[in-house]
């Protein structure tokens, strides 16, 4: 491991990591809820506390926001359960958002409450530990892993099998806890790349490999689930099997600074392989990635300085043997779903039902109320999309009537809106201190008069995020809208920078800005004419008369 105390050129973040490892304030949490968030010192609370997940808002001083660890983005009823009864503690201030990566994010929190609230958490097998600074993000899979007839691969387990070294099973794990900056992975186990793979530091998408060009690799590197069980193409063999993997991309990232689509690595792996792979990245990430300059710390810079044949080779070395050149395609070849609606599983009788969370934002009493459903009508199970929305899984063919009657589908609709449906936000500057304007109560007062003014045809994915660090991934979208300043009639204003051109699922590409600074309250009609020449929208017969 890395010994930052030695490193020269420190940028301040580094000197904090340097004087205090961040994951000692686990055992600190009596002593800081005692001392009261005003009394602790100030490194601590705006910073290291950050290694348990729990995050110092400036724009609501005294009441912190806590992350979580959602592996796959699955959590039960219970789970579900004991996040609502934190949240519900903190009244009008209490509220939770469903995060781009399949997490969750409870605001309101107050530092005296923190024991209780870790000892909740632990009692039902929640974790919030290595959530914040410079540690590996919540870790992405299928949104419906072990419930798609058509996927190629169930990534519940590697998933968290990952999340297991990383965190020393949420114990936390020094190994992993000192990272030049934050890093994501993501593992697609379907065709439609759920997970927003090119956008992932380090990202698995499934790809089949023909077994004689895998000659390098032992017999026993395979399980029998690995082999393909699908027909032999017209160039096959018949002492040649088709064996699944994934091929790795890396160095995909979105900063103020730069974004960047990541990039192959030329490597297949076996699902056996994943976890180490995973840990031979980090490694050399961890020991060798920039720390001078923060804003050129994640991995892509490296690969930069490094060139790719290099980066590659060490990590190689890391790993201990050669990788396996990539499969010659990939297997993301559908287009992006969003799992809103209600459909079959792959086991007879049962159906998941996709529940659209507008702008992913919860209160205590829809918590309570998904728990409830979860486990009348299901098993229990509960699952966040990238999208910010929540799939039930496991109704019952007998059940999916009455489930359907259920008044809480009217707030979070199996069929809303052609832009609700598609609609994602950051946390914006309601709550957030670097958003430059506020996004969520903005985002959905907008989609409310867009959708009365226009007749859709198609999904319109809209995204706002509230700063260029692009929490809300505008890069990703068929609009994306970033929050900026700008200026109006000698006025400064809250604005935004129009992207277009995001691709997802298949061919999956970032797009570009088209438009810089227009002022929110000039945004409307400039959507609306964007969605009818650039969407197929049309205006419907009310809003005609009223332009007339």
């Amino acid at each position: 491991m890395i010994d930052i105390a030695t490193t020269t050129s420190l940028n301040k973040f580094e000197k904090l990591k340097a004087e205090k490892d961040g994951l000692t304030i686990k055992n600190e949490i009596d002593k800081f809820a005692s001392l009261g968030w005003e009394a602790m010192n100030e490194t601590d609370r705006d910073h290291r506390l950050k290694w348990v997940g729990v995050f110092f808002r400036p724009v609501t001083p005294g009441k912190f926001m806590m992350r979580l660890r959602m592996p796959n983005g699955i959590l039960s009823s219970s789970q579900m359960r004991v996040l609502a009864e934190v949240v519900q503690r903190y009244g009008d201030d209490g509220c939770a958002d469903i995060t781009t990566r399949q997490n969750i994010q409870l605001r309101g929190i107050r530092i005296e409450d923190l024991p209780d609230i870790f000892n909740r958490f632990h009692a039902v097998g929640l974790t919030s530990i290595q959530s914040g600074m410079d540690n590996v993000r919540n870790i992405t899979g299928d949104p419906v892993a072990g419930l798609d007839a058509d996927e190629l691969y169930d990534t519940r387990e590697l998933v968290q099998q990952i999340q297991d070294m990383l965190t020393n099973k949420g114990e936390g794990n020094p190994e992993f806890s000192n990272l030049p900056r934050k890093f994501n992975i993501a593992i697609a186990g379907g065709r439609d790349n759920s997970v927003h793979a090119e956008i992932n530091d380090l990202a698995f998408v499934p790809a089949f490999k023909n077994s004689a060009e895998c000659r390098v690799l032992s017999a026993e590197s395979f399980s029998h689930s690995a082999l393909a069980q699908r027909p032999a193409t017209a160039n096959s063999t018949q002492d040649s099997a088709l064996i699944f993997g994934f091929n790795v991309l890396v160095g995909g990232f979105f900063s103020a600074k730069r974004c960047e689509a990541a990039i192959p690595l030329n490597a297949w792996v076996a699902p056996e392989d994943v976890v180490a792979v995973c840990r031979a990245i980090l490694e050399v990430y961890r020991d060798h990635g920039l720390r001078a300059n923060r804003q050129k710390s994640r991995l892509m810079w490296l690969i930069d300085e490094w060139g790719f044949d290099k980066f590659r080779a060490e990590v190689e070395s890391r790993l201990g043997k050669s990788l396996i050149s990539a499969a010659a395609k990939d297997e993301i070849d559908w287009e992006k779903r969003d799992h809103i609606g209600v459909y079959k599983q792959k086991q007879p009788g049962l159906n998941y039902a996709g529940l659209n969370i507008p702008v992913g934002r919860l209160d205590a009493e829809g918590m309570f109320e998904i728990a409830r459903m979860a486990e009348v009508y299901g098993t229990g199970e509960i699952r966040f999309t990238v999208e910010q929305n929540i799939v039930i899984p496991n109704i019952a063919d007998s059940r999916l009537a009455t489930f359907l009657t259920e008044t809480l589908l009217e707030r979070f609709s199996i069929n809303p809106g052609l832009l609700a449906r598609s609609l994602v936000s950051c946390t914006g500057a309601e709550f957030c201190n670097f958003a430059l304007i506020e996004t969520k109560n903005r985002a959905l007062a907008m989609i409310k008069v867009l959708e009365e003014e226009l007749t859709f045809t198609k999904p319109v994915r809209i995204h706002w995020t509230g700063c260029p660090n692009s929490c809300g991934q505008p890069q990703v979208a068929d609009i994306g809208l970033m929050g900026t300043k700008t200026r109006k009639n000698g006025k400064t204003l809250e604005g935004v920078d129009i992207y277009m051109g995001g691709k997802v699922g298949k061919d999956a590409h970032l797009g570009t800005c088209i438009i810089k600074g227009i002022p929110c309250e000039d945004l409307q009609p400039i959507l609306q004419d964007l969605l009818i020449q650039k969407f197929g929208a049309k205006l419907n017969k009310e809003a005609l008369l009223v332009g007339n």
